[in-house]
């Protein structure tokens, strides 16, 4: 499998996109760095072509901790901000480390009208509710037992054109790393 991958930083906290080249063609990528942030925090995306249809994916890793919230919240107001602009006939998928409270959601006024949470989308399926779970997961020694849902998949489906219909979702990241017997990180991952 040959994977193209797109840095979104080579400093401090960063983001990445893998690509399939099999099944994706990169148009262009580029990095959002107007997101307020003390974590030098960005926003990356690519435009691709999926399979002969226009994509575009974004990415970031926003602000974390409970008392950065009004910055996770301005980090937010401009993701959602950049996928209404992207032209209409792509479909927009932002996956990523959000850091987000279902408050601070409902702060925002909820959901824009054209972008839905995929996990929502999809009943809410309990076994990929908690994707920072400190009951499982016990990279970070933490000592009490924390379950959130900080990681999340936004979708703006294409004004015209093909439409993205996601028909599933899973958590991976959930097998120990063999040397080490830890996780490959303290989230598990969305697919």
């Amino acid at each position: 499998m040959v994977i193209r991958s797109i840095p979104g930083s080579d400093r401090s906290y960063f983001t990445a996109i893998l690509l399939r080249k099999s099944r994706v063609q990169l148009l262009e990528s580029s990095i959002v760095n107007d997101l307020t942030t003390e974590m030098r925090r960005n926003l990356l995306m690519a435009h691709v072509s999926f399979l002969g249809h226009p994509l575009c994916v974004m990415t970031s890793h926003m602000q974390s901790m409970k008392p950065k919230s009004l910055e996770r919240q301005n980090q937010l107001r401009t993701e959602w901000k950049t996928m209404r602009e992207q032209p209409q006939d792509n479909s927009v998928i932002f996956g990523g480390d959000t850091n987000l409270r279902d408050w601070e959601v409902k702060n925002q006024g909820g959901l824009p009208e054209s972008i839905c949470d995929v996990w929502e989308s999809l009943g809410q399926p309990e076994d990929c509710r908690y994707t920072w779970d400190c009951v499982t997961n016990d990279n970070n020694d933490l000592p009490f037992p924390t379950r959130l849902r900080f990681d999340r998949i936004f979708l703006r489906q294409a004004g015209k054109g093909s439409k993205v219909s996601p028909d599933g979702i899973t958590l991976v990241g959930l097998e120990r790393l063999n040397d080490c017997q830890r996780f490959t990180s303290d989230h598990w991952g969305l697919l």
